[in-house]
C-alpha cells in the first residue's frame, strides 16, 4: 500500500516557452526593437522598485499613490479572493487524513400490538454513541494533485492581486498627470485670457480714437470669449479626473482635493532591463503561468478516475436499551473493511472529461503565450511612443517659438497700423494652438512613461510569490 501510494498519475508540468522569432524557445527576444538609445538597467541605476512612482520624484503623486493600497475597495476584494485560494488548500490538504464523525442518537420508540412479527405492543429506547472513521488512500495520486492545483491557484490570486495593485497605481499615475496637465493648460489660458483682454483694450482705444474700426473690437471681442470658453471647459475635465482620484485612494469625492500644480518637467529616464526580464516582472505573466500549471494537474485527476479508489472505513462505540446500561462494557460494538471502487461503464463520461482537462490546459498555454507577447507589445509601443513623442516635442517647441514671434510681429504691426486686426486674431490662435500642444504633448510622455513602467511589471517579481 505505501508503494502505491508513492503512484502519481498524469502528465508532469514542464513550464511552455513563450514566442520569440522565428520560433518558439524558453527565453524571450535578446532585445526589443525600439531599446536603441535605452541605457540597459544595472545595479548601481535608479532601477524601478516596488514604490516605482518615486521615479517621478513628486511629493503630490507619492502621497496620493500611499493611500491606495490601505483604502482601495478592489484591492480588498483581490486580497479576499487570495485568502479564500489560500484556505483551498487546508480544505484538499485534509483529504490526506482520515474523518471521524461522532453522532450520539437517543430513540423512544412504541412497536405496534398488531404487527404481524412480534409479542405484541411494546415501549423501549435505542441509546447510541458511534465513532466512524473513513479514509481514502490515495493511491493514484489525486489527492495531491488537487493540493497542488489548489497552491497553483493560490499563487495565481497572489498574482492577481499584484496585478491588481500596479494596474491601480498606474491609473492613480495617469490620472494625477492628466490632472496636472490640465493645470498647466488653465495657467496657459489663464494668461492667454489675460493679454486678450489687453488686445481688446488696445483695439478699444484705437476704436475711439478712430484709427480702428467697430469690426475689429468685435474680432477682439469674440477671440476674447472662445478662449474664455475654452478655460472653462479645461475645469470640467479638471474635475473629472479629480473624482477619479478620490475614488481610487478609497475616499468620496467631496471629501477630497487636489491642489492645482502645473506640468512642467520632463519624465524620468526608466532602465529597461532585457526582455526576458518580463516573464519575472509581470504579475499577469506569473498568473496566466499558474493557472497552467493548476490546468496540468486536473488533467491528472481526470485519468486517475480510470483506476479504482480504496477506501477504508471503521465504525465502533456504545449501544443500549436504556441510560443504565449504555456504557456497559456489553454494549460495545465494531465494523471495519476496506472497499475497493471501481467504475465499470460510463459510457464514456471519463473519457471526455480527460479530453475536457486536456483542451482547458490547451487554452491556458494560448493564454499565458498570448500573455506575454501582449506584454513585448505593451513596452514597445511605449518605448516607441516616448522615442517619437521625444522628436515631436523638439519640432513643437520650435513652432511654438516661430508661433509667439509672429504674434509679436502682427501686434507690432497692428499698432503700428501696417495690418488690420484679423492678422493679429490669426496669429493668436496659431500661437494658442502650438502652446496647448505642446502642453499635451508633456502630458502625453509623462503618461506613456507610467505605462512603460506598467509594462515592465513596476519592479515587482515572480520570487515575491507565497510558496507555502
Amino acid at each position: 500500500m505505501l508503494t502505491l501510494t508513492s503512484c502519481a498519475v498524469g502528465p508532469k508540468y514542464t513550464k511552455p516557452s513563450v514566442p520569440a522569432a522565428p520560433s518558439y524557445s524558453e527565453q524571450a527576444p535578446a532585445g526589443f526593437r525600439e531599446a536603441n538609445g535605452w541605457k540597459p538597467a544595472q545595479p548601481s541605476d535608479a532601477a524601478i522598485r516596488g514604490k516605482w512612482w518615486e521615479l517621478f520624484h513628486d511629493s503630490g503623486l507619492n502621497a496620493l499613490e500611499e493611500q491606495v493600497e490601505p483604502a482601495n475597495q478592489t484591492l480588498k476584494a483581490a486580497e479576499a479572493n487570495l485568502r479564500q485560494a489560500r484556505a483551498a488548500i487546508t480544505v484538499n490538504r485534509s483529504s490526506l487524513f482520515p474523518t471521524i464523525t461522532a453522532a450520539p442518537q437517543i430513540t423512544a420508540q412504541h412497536t405496534s400490538a398488531n404487527r404481524l412479527v412480534g409479542l405484541g405492543a411494546r415501549t423501549g429506547g435505542d441509546f447510541i454513541l458511534p465513532l466512524d472513521l473513513s479514509y481514502e488512500v490515495d493511491l493514484w495520486g489525486r489527492i495531491r494533485r488537487n493540493i497542488t492545483a489548489a497552491r497553483e491557484q493560490f499563487q495565481a490570486s497572489a498574482a492577481d492581486l499584484e496585478n491588481a495593485k500596479l494596474s491601480l497605481h498606474a491609473e492613480v499615475g495617469t490620472d494625477y498627470f492628466e490632472a496636472r496637465s490640465l493645470d498647466a493648460q488653465k495657467q496657459l489660458l489663464d494668461n492667454t485670457v489675460a493679454a486678450y483682454r489687453r488686445a481688446l483694450q488696445l483695439t478699444r482705444n484705437r476704436f475711439e480714437g478712430g484709427i480702428a474700426s467697430k469690426a475689429e473690437v468685435a474680432q477682439a471681442q469674440t477671440q476674447l470669449s472662445t478662449t474664455e470658453a475654452q478655460e472653462i471647459d479645461v475645469s470640467v475635465a479638471r474635475a473629472q479626473y479629480e473624482h477619479a482620484l478620490a475614488v481610487l485612494v478609497g475616499k468620496t469625492p467631496e471629501s477630497f482635493k487636489l491642489l492645482p500644480k502645473p506640468l512642467e518637467e520632463a519624465p524620468p529616464p526608466v532602465p529597461i532591463g532585457v526582455p526576458s526580464q518580463l516573464l519575472e516582472r509581470r504579475p499577469d505573466i506569473a498568473a496566466a503561468e499558474r493557472r497552467m500549471a493548476a490546468a496540468n494537474e486536473q488533467i491528472g485527476i481526470a485519468r486517475i478516475a480510470f483506476f479504482p479508489q480504496l477506501l477504508i472505513s471503521a465504525s465502533g462505540g456504545l449501544e443500549g436499551s436504556s441510560i443504565v446500561n449504555w456504557f456497559n462494557w456489553p454494549s460495545r460494538f465494531w465494523a471495519v473493511g476496506p472497499q475497493m471502487l471501481e467504475t465499470l461503464f460510463d459510457a464514456g463520461r471519463r473519457r471526455a472529461q480527460v479530453e475536457q482537462a486536456q483542451a482547458a490546459y490547451d487554452a491556458t498555454v494560448a493564454t499565458y503565450r498570448q500573455t506575454a507577447l501582449s506584454a513585448f507589445q505593451e513596452v514597445e509601443d511605449n518605448l516607441s511612443t516616448l522615442r517619437i513623442l521625444e522628436q515631436e516635442l523638439a519640432k513643437q517647441r520650435e513652432a511654438t517659438a516661430s508661433a509667439e514671434n509672429s504674434l509679436e510681429l502682427s501686434v507690432n504691426r497692428y499698432k503700428g497700423g501696417l495690418v488690420t486686426y484679423l492678422e493679429v486674431v490669426t496669429a493668436q490662435s496659431i500661437a494658442l494652438s502650438n502652446e496647448r500642444t505642446e502642453v499635451d504633448l508633456l502630458r502625453r510622455r509623462m503618461d506613456a512613461t507610467v505605462l512603460l513602467v506598467k509594462a515592465l511589471g513596476g519592479g515587482w517579481e515572480t520570487s515575491k510569490l507565497p510558496q507555502s
